[in-house]
């Protein structure tokens, strides 16, 4: 019986598409938004406005993407926040070339593996005070602007403090996202009084506000980033955890830095993938696109038995290094030019079976040794791509009281395995999920992208690459065609993939496929929810225009002036 509702669900889903378009692929939501002076494509469509109008008030990109950030704080609280990390890649029209932001906080220093073990953990919790690291998605910004920036900063963080007092309808999915969320954390002091104003969160359509939140941004677009990181804001945050019994004090606040790095990149068939290296997962997807290279994925079409099997090895080959050897570069050296070289590539090549699903690899031998994601390009031709997030979804559920905003729970993503290269160590930056990328052609700007959603961002990366570049497809349909998301992947937390894991195909991946690839034996199933949410920009040098492209499952929007 089970079986037979597992067939009929499959057939009812391949025949599900968008709606009837007169052009462009049957997937595609909508035409690509195009533009000439500026574009911004965000989770939010308050936030992309926010951005926009920004950039017709003179200011730059920089400029235009911390103030939808910002925003994004408060109308998206389910995946980010100034409670979070930031990263992001630059495109500095001034100096033709990319920067590479790691604004990503370490652990407390008082801390230890040791406490862990003598108390029984052979995992970091998820929530509570035992996963937070310290914030630093608030430095981030004032690096960003620093360098990049134009207005001042009480000028860009001034729409999301009046977001914040006057308050934003909620959507239906993050109305339901908050609800969601509501059942894990509302046990935590805090989280009640700033989320759940009238003893629920809200619904979809009423108008939410965070005052608290209103009066944090205040007091940073004042005082700059040490009125975050020193004073009475870190001060509430110490006071707060040491009471929950956690360990994040206004030292380890105090010592944040984000480091300026320099973005990593493999050339796929003429064109420069860029991601930033570890301690962030950006260079699995510069790994597996080395391996499909090898392959002539064009001609196995999109949506194809060859081309989901070999994508799909791909990925676990790529993870089983991403488990083992990704970690904070101030800890341990992980290989990096080696994971992404031509060689290393051809030799992990010979280990997929281009016939039958891989069932565990191993990792590489070694020589030596919910989250939002937005773009904003403006008419300088500058161009940010950046992601910042809480992790699972709202964060630990550690409420400071008064600030209006979560703290990340990333440090759930140590091991606790001694002598891991991701292992648990004071002021140590865990492994991050959250990557922002970027494509180049012939050293200029080709497209600014991202793909939020955990271990769906490489794949989702790779993914749209490959549809761009491989399949033809425009910057929206890139995004909105059905994707492939593999989990079970061994882990940097400690997990070991057994049994090849499980392959989850959105609507649109025909029946005929799914049956070859169980024949192959990969294991197939249903996702809802789980394979991520897109945003891009690209800009064509011929028209001297921007295109813009966001995520139809989610509440994104594209927009340009």
């Amino acid at each position: 019986m089970k079986k037979a509702l597992f067939l009929s669900l499959i057939l009812v889903s391949t025949l599900a598409y968008s709606q009837d378009r007169i052009t462009g692929k049957p997937w595609a939501t909508r035409s690509e938004v195009i533009a000439q002076h500026g574009m911004a494509a965000t989770s939010q469509p308050l936030a992309t406005q926010v951005a926009l109008d920004i950039l017709k008030k003179g200011g730059n990109a920089i400029d235009a993407a911390i103030a939808a950030n910002a925003t994004l704080g408060l109308v998206e609280p389910t995946g980010n926040g100034i409670g979070g990390d930031l990263f992001a890649i630059v495109w500095d029209a001034k100096t033709q070339k990319l920067y590479g932001l790691n604004a990503s906080g370490r652990s407390p220093y008082d801390l230890t593996l040791d406490y862990f073990k003598k108390n029984g953990y052979d995992k970091i919790p998820s929530y509570g005070p035992l996963p937070v690291s310290v914030p630093g998605a608030v430095d981030g910004w004032f690096e960003l602007h620093e360098r990049f920036g134009s207005m001042d900063m009480t000028e860009i963080l001034q729409p999301a403090i009046d977001y914040a007092n006057e308050g934003f309808p909620v959507t239906e999915l993050i109305a339901y996202l908050m609800e969601a969320g509501a059942k894990n954390l509302q046990k935590f002091p805090g989280f009640k009084e700033t989320f759940m104003p009238n003893g629920r969160t809200p619904r979809k359509g009423e108008v939410f506000k965070n005052p608290a939140l209103a009066n944090t941004l205040t007091k940073i677009a004042k005082g700059g980033r040490d009125a975050f990181y020193k004073g009475e804001i870190a001060g509430t945050i110490a006071a707060y955890m040491k009471q929950m019994g956690g360990f994040l004090s206004e030292k380890d606040l105090a010592d944040h830095t984000s480091e300026w790095v320099e973005p990593v990149s493999v050339n796929y068939r003429g064109y420069d993938v860029w991601e930033l290296p570890p301690n962030g997962q950006g260079i699995a997807a510069l790994q597996m696109l080395q391996i499909l290279e090898e392959y002539d994925i064009k001609s196995m079409g999109f949506g194809s038995r060859e081309y989901i099997h070999t994508f799909t090895e791909a990925k676990k080959l790529a993870f089983e290094d991403r488990a083992k050897f990704y970690a904070d570069l101030d800890f341990y050296q992980t290989p990096v030019d080696w994971l992404i070289s031509d060689d290393y590539a051809r030799q992990r090549k010979t280990l997929i079976d281009p016939e039958k699903a891989g069932k565990s690899y191993p990792a590489g031998q070694l020589k030596d040794g919910d989250t939002i994601y937005m773009t904003v390009a403006d008419k300088d031709g500058n161009m940010v791509s950046l992601i910042q997030s809480n992790y699972r979804g709202m964060g630990s559920g550690m409420t400071p009281p008064g600030l209006g905003f979560i703290l990340q729970d990333r440090g759930e993503l140590f091991s606790l395995e001694e002598g891991h290269a991701n292992v648990y160590e004071p002021h140590k930056r865990p492994f991050h999920t959250i990557i922002p990328a970027f494509i180049t052609k012939d050293d200029k700007p080709w497209v600014s992208f991202g793909l939020m959603g955990g271990a769906t961002q490489p794949q989702g990366h790779v993914q749209i690459v490959i549809n761009l570049i491989d399949f033809g497809m425009n910057l929206q349909e890139a995004g909105d065609a059905p994707r492939i998301l593999h989990n079970g992947s061994s882990q940097p937390t400690g997990e070991t993939m057994t049994d090849g894991g499980v392959l989850q195909l959105e609507t649109g991946i025909s029946y005929e496929v799914i049956r070859e690839l169980v024949k192959m034996g990969h294991q197939i199933s249903f996702n809802v929810g789980s394979y991520g949410g897109y945003q891009a920009i690209m800009w064509d040098a011929i028209n001297q225009v921007y295109y813009g492209a966001s995520e139809s499952r989610k509440d994104g929007q594209a927009a340009g002036y």
